[in-house]
């Protein structure tokens, strides 16, 4: 039977990283962190700006959905859970659907509901989540965001 020649030779000993190499690598991966992670931390609350935008875009197409079946929107004191379970009070809805308009009604991305005065200033209602903050006003993450505002 005859060996090949590569298993005849045998290799140089396998050698392992130095302590320099590894160095070299863990300054090179500190530097990708100190880089790219301020990026990434800083789209979480943008990201959940989208998402109370889309939450209201979802809100707002039941409220259509109800005021075409009712020919008006829930009033204030109904609120959103009028688009759950049929609410009760003035004005009364004529044609509510059986299956409702929404499975339910969510809390904005910081836990908090939706704000919903119907009539609003702005038009037939306004639909308002008050930010990070939970409170009227603030700037940035903390401001206010008004549906009517991301719908222009």
């Amino acid at each position: 039977m005859k060996m090949t020649k590569m298993m005849q030779t045998k290799g140089p000993a396998q050698r392992g990283f130095t302590l320099i190499e590894i160095m070299v690598v863990m300054v090179i991966l500190g530097l990708l962190v100190a880089i790219v992670a301020p990026n990434i931390m800083g789209r979480g609350d943008q990201a959940k700006i989208t998402i109370a935008e889309t939450q209201m875009n979802n809100i707002s197409n039941a409220l259509d959905l109800y005021r075409l079946d009712n020919s008006h929107y829930p009033s204030t004191q109904q609120g959103l859970e009028a688009l759950v379970t049929e609410p009760a009070g003035s004005p009364e809805p004529k044609n509510w659907n059986p299956d409702g308009y929404m499975k339910s009604v969510p809390e904005d991305p910081w836990g908090n509901p939706f704000e919903y005065i119907s009539p609003g200033v702005d038009g037939d209602y306004d639909l308002i989540s008050l930010g990070a903050d939970g409170q009227q006003g603030g700037d940035g993450d903390n401001a206010d965001i008004s549906f009517w505002n991301i719908k222009q």
